[in-house]
């Protein structure tokens, strides 16, 4: 058995047993579940190859060529080249912009998925559907953050990771999180000189990451922190306790201003790298309808999900980093679970069968809960940093709209953020929100005085991706369709064509 690679809409088939949507550590790990099972599986995933985020490049990179990468990414070969050995379509370069739940009672148990595949849109369908479409960067709007020169460290990993490139010196990475000091050791290790790292991050003696240390020096993640953590700061200057920074420059990106309690100072840069943490990637799951919680511990909304992934939409489940932030291995872990989950429900599978993998599953993924609260304390980010206060900090990339202009906006009383998006159109252009939806509602709870949770978020409505009219109208189109916009039966008048008709 091996993959079958799908790049043309019109070798898709009509129908799938399951449809998984993204192929990082979960996506791999459930459609290697369901393929054992002998299932007919898709795996649509938005990038040239297999491996998400985490372990972007990982069928093409080696270990003799990109050490530097670090021994955690080189886990996804194994992975990686199951998936290979699967009977699964993969669909890679696939814009997924659409997923319509199947209603209770339409005589219909099967969901319809809106994709592009090399410029040719395709509606398919699946009984099931696991969406892994992974996190995705908390945004980090600070003075200047729009300037040439300026990006997230998720975004250099990516450069690092797919064509080994090294941003040009000097190099300030600031915010907090773990990826930080990875992304730090990666590029130490790929040879980026004159470095400095500014930690927007909170005491590690508050209370809210104290009482969660002992957790933490019980998990896998104890090592693995302390090791980036002194490499980090031996090799290179690190500045903690810092509340406040701007990006200087006028066509690029020239120095950074920041603050701590004790000082404030000014560093020349060529490049400046933003990072505060990541949140669960919920556009799609939003968008199909699919129920909304707030994890005030990650501080970010994320699907309502059973234990093993399922929503409230039935047949639809959500695996890995896009339902709940908790790492790669964890990631692939639910990724197994809910492939189980959805053979059984589906009847695809014998239901005792599946419950005692699931129930061992489970049990591993225990050991990667341990230590999550800590880090999710420790590297809380800071208000100013959720909640801009400086009016001229542009929220809104795409319609470059300004914190000040929000606050303006809040104060005349839409009562959330859908509302607020027709007053002043942020959340509206390209990306869809991805870019500035935690720091509306962040700025609107500021406002009001409530918490993000009672502010809520975005509803999106397909299409969350960009399609052009050209793809839709190249759709093939369903007799229903056709008689809604002209009125008549296409059965009915193909048979009165062809004499045929009573």
């Amino acid at each position: 058995m091996t993959v079958r690679l799908v790049s043309k809409a019109e070798d898709l088939l009509p129908v799938y047993d399951l449809i998984v949507v993204g192929a990082g550590p979960a996506g791999m790990a459930a459609a290697i579940e369901a393929s054992k099972a002998g299932v007919r599986v898709a795996v649509l995933d938005e990038n040239p190859r297999p491996g998400g985020q985490i372990y972007r490049e990982i069928t093409r990179n080696q270990p003799s060529k990109r050490k530097y990468l670090g021994a955690d990414y080189w886990q996804g070969k194994p992975l990686a080249g199951s998936f290979a050995e699967s009977n699964a379509d993969y669909v890679p370069s696939a814009a997924v912009w659409s997923i319509e739940p199947a209603e209770e009672g339409d005589g219909n148990d099967h969901h319809r998925v809106g994709l592009t595949v090399a410029g040719a849109a395709r509606i398919i369908e699946a009984a099931g559907i696991i969406l892994a479409t992974g996190a995705q960067e908390r945004p980090m709007p600070v003075p200047g953050w729009t300037l040439p020169g300026v990006m997230t460290a998720g975004a250099a990993q990516i450069a690092l990771k797919s064509s080994g490139v090294v941003p040009s010196a000097p190099i300030v990475l600031a915010g907090c999180g773990p990826l930080l000091y990875l992304l730090a050791s990666q590029l130490i290790d790929a040879g980026a000189r004159d470095m400095t790292l500014l930690d927007t991050s909170q005491s590690l003696l508050r209370w809210g990451a104290l009482r969660h240390l002992p957790g933490f020096l019980l998990s896998p993640y104890l090592s693995k922190g302390l090791s980036l953590l002194l490499k980090t700061k031996r090799n290179i200057r690190v500045v903690t306790g810092v509340q406040s920074l701007a990006i200087l420059g006028g066509e690029h990106a020239e120095g950074v201003r920041f603050a701590t309690r004790h000082e404030t100072d000014t560093l020349q840069a060529e490049t400046v790298l933003l990072h505060q943490g990541i949140i669960p990637s919920i556009n799609l799951a939003s968008a199909a309808g699919c129920p909304l919680t707030w994890n005030e511990g990650q501080r970010a909304f994320q699907p309502a999900t059973d234990a093993e992934g399922r929503t409230l939409k039935r047949g639809i489940l959500i695996a890995g980093d896009s339902a709940r932030i908790e790492g790669a291995q964890a990631a692939e872990i639910c990724g197994r679970v809910a492939a189980l989950a959805t053979l059984s429900d589906l009847r695809l599978t014998e239901r005792h069968a599946a419950d005692t993998a699931i129930k061992q599953l489970q049990q591993r993924r225990q050991r990667y809960f341990r230590g999550r609260d800590f880090l999710d304390a420790l590297y809380t980010p800071r208000h100013a940093f959720l909640a801009p206060p400086d009016p001229q900090t542009i929220v809104c990339r795409c319609e470059e709209i300004t914190a000040g202009k929000l606050r303006e906006a809040i104060a005349l009383g839409p009562p959330g953020p859908n509302q607020l998006k027709t007053f002043v159109r942020c959340g509206m252009g390209p990306c869809q929100g991805r870019l500035c939806a935690a720091t509306v509602t962040e700025i609107m709870a500021d406002e009001k005085g409530m918490s993000p949770c009672e502010v809520g978020t975005y509803r999106l409505r397909s299409p969350v991706k960009p399609v052009r009219l050209a793809e839709l109208a190249g759709l093939p189109h369903a007799p229903r369709a056709l008689k809604a916009v002209t009125g008549r039966d296409p059965v009915d008048h193909q048979l009165k064509e062809t004499g045929h008709s009573s």
